[in-house]
């Protein structure tokens, strides 16, 4: 499977049935924004501190994965230079339309996220990156373009899933709300799934997604140089996934490249 070209299906289609992540923001969030009174999120539910980003005012912000009418276009409304870089044309498409229904000054870049050759070395001076690794096989890899486009004491805020996540059947939590622990991790789809689950999520379409390490999550980071600044845990909502009830599912951190 060329999972790049699955997911970018995959996502294709997610955003245009119109799920939670794929809705643009109103233009009373864009007006709000103006006058800073603005929040973004890099997990499901809480805002990102306000200080992990330093100042917005003329910065270059690259939203890394992070389409659909969201967070780039709140970024720029606050006075940021941003580039969204995103897999799915469909989401990129969205942040495009609330760019140009707000006048907001927005470029926008299809591409593989482990993959940022399109930019030079020290392009930008902060990498916002949601839960979207989840998406790739290899994180290292993205950590490492993730240091490259970042100018010297640039920051890298980035969310991703609780390994453990990827521990239980989701499709058995959903059905039955028993959180039953299935999978060895690391998680990698398809290959982690027995052949029925598998049948099931090849009928489904939906996006190949990756369970890394915490090792691989935040190690990666520090191998790659980054110094870990801060870290938060996030909920989701039970109605998302059982587990939900019993653990924080999603972390975030803020991660500084050298000067």
């Amino acid at each position: 499977m060329d999972v790049l070209e699955h997911n970018r299906a995959a996502w294709n289609r997610e955003s245009t049935s119109g799920s939670a992540w794929t809705m643009p923001v109103g233009a009373g969030v864009i007006a709000a924004a103006r006058r800073g009174d603005w929040s973004v999120i890099l997990t499901p539910n809480r805002a990102v501190p306000r200080d992990w980003f330093g100042t917005l005012d003329a910065r270059d912000v690259l939203c890394l994965a992070s389409g659909g009418g969201q967070q780039a276009p709140v970024l720029a409304a606050a006075g940021a230079r941003v580039t969204s870089f995103d897999l799915s044309d469909v989401q990129l498409e969205k942040d495009r339309a609330v760019a140009e229904r707000d006048g907001l000054a927005l470029h926008c870049v299809r591409g593989d996220m482990a993959d940022l050759s399109v930019f030079a070395d020290a392009s930008f001076d902060i990498v916002f990156h949601p839960v979207s690794n989840v998406f790739v096989p290899d994180v290292d890899v993205v950590w490492r373009e993730c240091a490259r486009v970042l100018r010297p004491g640039g920051r890298l805020l980035a969310g991703f899933m609780n390994p453990a996540f990827f521990l239980f059947d989701h499709d058995e939590a959903t059905d039955t709300g028993a959180c039953v622990a299935r999978h060895r991790l690391p998680y990698a789809e398809p290959d982690s799934l027995r052949p029925d689950a598998r049948a099931a999520w090849d009928a489904s379409g939906r996006a190949a997604q990756f369970g890394h390490s915490l090792q691989t999550q935040i190690g990666g980071q520090l191998a790659t140089g980054f110094r870990l600044a801060g870290l938060y845990e996030d909920d989701w909502e039970d109605a998302a996934t059982p587990l939900n009830r019993l653990m924080p599912v999603a972390l975030a951190t803020l991660a500084l490249r050298a000067p």
